[in-house]
């Protein structure tokens, strides 16, 4: 494979064991009344994305996410060509973590959240608001050269098992568009899918322009 492609590759394969890992917590979550509990669930994701931070931060920035992506795209840390080969990579890998769900699982379905007993516009504005908590820490300690990027995957990976934390239980707190879609797509089942694109991209996007114009500016 050439050097060129092997970020694409690493966004595939890092989404790919996240939504895997995640939605597969889930998963057997919903088939075994509970047994791993919000803690459980919030663990699972925590700790597979400190997994794959650390595993793939040097050869792509370890996005994994869309919302992500676009965010980065917004404030000109990557170009756009390259944003489009990140998502389309990231929507691959959870597309085929969302095939291996159905096939361990017998429906990929339970590893698509739903929003519990709120609406869509609160839906919205919960996975927003977690989704910019979690990028202002994306941007603290991988954009911001002044940081420490040895502690990227301890500190990411712990922020989303606590966000996970507070908004499983509202929304599934899925704070990345490609978490629902690959699932979704295997099981063609698209109940509030758009929460989970208009919420996350939107406290992405936020996140880094206030991280951008207020946080490094006012460094510089």
């Amino acid at each position: 494979m050439s050097r060129e492609a092997t970020p694409y590759l690493a966004e595939l394969l890092g989404t790919f064991g996240f939504v895997l890992i995640g939605g597969g917590a889930i998963a057997v979550n919903n088939l075994t009344d509970g047994s791993l509990g919000i803690l459980g669930i919030a663990f699972a994701h925590g700790l597979t994305l400190l997994a794959f931070i650390y595993t793939f931060n040097h050869i792509s920035g370890a996005h994994f996410n869309p919302a992500v992506t676009i965010a980065m795209w917004i404030v000109k840390k990557i170009e756009g060509s390259v944003a489009i080969g990140y998502i389309a990579a990231q929507l691959a890998g959870a597309v085929i973590a969302g095939i291996l769900i159905e096939g361990f699982f017998g429906s990929s379905q339970l590893a698509v959240p739903q929003p519990l007993g709120i609406g869509v516009p609160l839906a919205i504005l919960v996975e927003a608001v977690l989704t910019f908590l979690l990028v202002l820490v994306v941007f603290g300690i991988i954009v911001d050269r002044r940081s420490h990027t040895s502690h990227a995957g301890l500190a990411i990976g712990l922020v989303f098992a606590g966000l996970t934390l507070v908004g499983y239980s509202l929304t599934g707190a899925a704070l990345n568009p490609a978490k629902v879609f690959g699932p979704a797509l295997v099981a063609n089942f698209w109940t509030g899918h758009l929460v989970y694109w208009f919420g996350p991209v939107a406290g992405a996007v936020a996140a880094a322009l206030v991280y951008e114009f207020g946080v490094l500016r006012s460094k510089s």
